[in-house]
């Protein structure tokens, strides 16, 4: 099921009817995490210039400055996964509805929830992801235990929050978290597979319209195996 989810999530991902929402998104996506390297860095220049080893001690000045540049780097790949939810909150029902219509067209669409409660939704555990992601960076340095930390984190934070924004398109959110739990196994290889992504550069960039696309899919063919629940909204 997983298999079969992923590999129609990738061909929808890269499918022209997706194409005008994965530049989107791209655009999106490279504009937050512009913004967040500008943020930090203007954050380390106001610490060098508050400090006198600037002019004491330029060699260590100069050593500073790209220990700061690979930390930022580090420090954007623990911000991504939060970033990706974001997007994935933009995005979620258009391109939703385009992966339901051409992969499903025989069944009823999903009704979109309103864009405010949905990203509302999408900040709130952003938010939470980004807290975790910092917890785990304190402990990046620690052999096998930080990356260990990272990808276990956000397996289940990212199988959690993309499956549920997927299935409330059918259910109450109070019942697309229950689907979630009824089903954790399946969600969370999902998610691992998410999280997987997340660690490769340039690839964790599509990472938002693959996790719903491949969301999608998988709620689909975990309702067609089980009595369809019904969730007044």
């Amino acid at each position: 099921m997983i298999l079969d989810s992923a590999s129609a999530a990738l061909r929808q991902t890269l499918s022209p009817a997706l194409r005008g929402i994965l530049w989107k998104s791209l655009g999106l996506t490279l504009a937050i995490l512009a913004l967040l390297w500008l943020g930090l860095t203007r954050l380390i220049q106001a610490f060098q210039a508050s400090h006198h080893i600037s002019s004491q001690y330029p060699i260590l000045d100069s050593l500073a400055y790209y220990l700061a540049g690979f930390g930022l780097f580090v420090a954007l790949a623990y911000l991504m996964p939060a970033v990706s939810i974001i997007v994935a909150g933009f995005f979620l029902d258009d391109a939703a509805e385009i992966v339901e219509r051409t992969d499903f067209p025989g069944e009823p669409p999903g009704q979109a929830m309103p864009f405010g409660i949905s990203m509302l939704y999408a900040l709130r555990f952003a938010g939470l992801t980004l807290l975790v992601n910092m917890a785990a960076l304190v402990i990046f340095f620690v052999p096998v235990i930080g990356v260990a930390a990272f990808f276990a984190a956000n397996a289940y934070l990212l199988s959690r929050e993309y499956f549920e924004m997927a299935a409330a398109r059918f259910r109450r959110i109070d019942g697309a978290a229950q689907m979630r739990r009824d089903h954790a196994l399946r969600t969370l290889l999902a998610g691992c597979l998410l999280a997987g992504m997340m660690i490769v550069p340039v690839v964790n960039l599509v990472t938002p319209l693959f996790g719903i696309a491949l969301m999608v899919h998988l709620h689909k063919r975990i309702s067609a195996r089980q009595p369809r629940l019904t969730y007044p909204r």
